[in-house]
């Protein structure tokens, strides 16, 4: 894969892939995810993803996360930001992607929490590597109205 064009849709669709595994489908982690990785969360109440490196443990921490937050749905935002080269094998591209997302669920008095973020995977030979998140926090904002 050496288009610019490819390797763009190559990394909207690792985001995709990202956020659907966000949204649920955890069995995406064994096919995105390296088999070690590192995960960077700056917001507060994250500290459980410090320790998590496998796709098995993010598996189960996604779905954790899932219990605690009532109807809890990420969606990309804006557009992607996508640098990535050829890799290794033809299908394997290294680099990095980032996107902003919306988080959404629903609070204890019903009502629905939104806050804003963006993720930034670093992507080595086609798997997820590392994750750079950041978000608006408890107290935050969204980006997009």
């Amino acid at each position: 894969m050496t288009n610019p064009e490819d390797l763009r849709q190559f990394g909207v669709e690792v985001y995709d892939r990202w956020t659907a595994m966000w949204n649920g489908d955890t069995a995406l982690a064994e096919r995105i995810m390296a088999p070690r990785f590192t995960l960077r969360y700056t917001q507060a109440g994250t500290e459980a993803f410090d320790d998590v490196t496998t796709p098995e443990q993010l598996a189960a921490t996604i779905a954790a996360w899932h219990g605690t937050r009532t109807g809890l749905r990420f969606a990309a935002e804006g557009l992607a930001v996508v640098d990535l080269a050829p890799g290794a094998a033809a299908a394997s591209p290294s680099g990095a992607v980032a996107r902003p997302y919306l988080a959404s669920f629903t609070a204890p008095d019903g009502g629905v929490v939104s806050r804003s973020g963006t993720d930034t995977l670093r992507v080595v030979d086609g798997l997820i590597t590392e994750v750079w998140s950041v978000s608006s926090g408890a107290a935050g904002r969204t980006f997009y109205r």
